[in-house]
């Protein structure tokens, strides 16, 4: 009889073991346990094992790739491509209208115009080719980066200007050459040709002449591309 307990006990004992998902009637102490006891409060020990929930890994939406691969539209400098590409073309077309052969009297407003266009056209190419506004402090800096292409253009032509007249006789012939179809020079004309003939005072000339075009090559495109801003960006 004991046997048969015994044995009866063991073949519980592995139904116990063997089924984790329901709770027996008994502990393999001896205890008695109420039902849905997870622990033997005789020897705490437990009666089924819990079923460990794997957490789903989370899932990066779509929005937040897209936003990743999208291309930032890069602040006006001459770190950005396109800027400089537009500012090129729009400096290279303004000085090739620049250089073409005019009356004296005609040259310089139509110089003024295309250094003022020059801007303007910048920011028209720029909004164009991405599609975005530009601001005014955009237009400025556009119009501004114009400009420095058109004065390293112009220093340039001015340069191999210089070289030329230089080879022929001088920057003094040449100016007496210019201002004699008007009559004899005057006292401060003289003062001007004799400032030329000594290499201080020519020196003095073309820095101050290169100092005059950066202002001039610079600021007239920086004004054309605020007004391009103000006046694209309306529409």
């Amino acid at each position: 009889m004991m046997q048969f307990s015994h044995s009866r006990l063991g073949l519980r004992e592995i139904a116990c073991l063997g089924d984790t998902e329901s709770v027996p009637d008994s502990c393999t102490c001896g205890a008695k346990l109420p039902p849905d006891a997870r622990f033997c409060h005789k020897c705490a020990k437990p009666q089924f094992d819990e079923p460990v929930e794997e957490t789903p890994e989370p899932v990066a939406p779509p929005t937040a790739a897209f936003a990743a691969q999208a291309p930032a539209i890069g602040e006006i400098n001459f770190r950005n491509s396109v800027a400089v590409r537009v500012a090129f073309l729009a400096a290279g077309i303004s000085s090739l209208l620049i250089s073409l052969p005019m009356p004296m009297y005609v040259a310089a407003m139509w110089m003024f115009l295309w250094l003022f266009s020059a801007g303007f056209v910048a920011v028209f190419l720029y909004r164009r080719r991405t599609g975005d506004p530009v601001g005014l402090r955009g237009g400025a800096r556009l119009g501004w980066i114009t400009g420095i292409f058109c004065f390293a253009i112009a220093t340039v032509f001015f340069t191999i200007s210089v070289i030329t007249i230089s080879r022929q006789g001088g920057l003094g012939e040449f100016y007496r050459q210019q201002l004699s179809i008007k009559g004899p020079p005057d006292e401060n004309v003289r003062q001007f040709f004799e400032i030329l003939e000594h290499p201080t005072g020519l020196a003095t000339v073309l820095l101050l002449s290169v100092f005059f075009l950066f202002i001039l090559f610079t600021l007239l495109p920086t004004l054309g591309g605020m007004l391009g801003s103000k006046v694209l960006d309306r529409e």
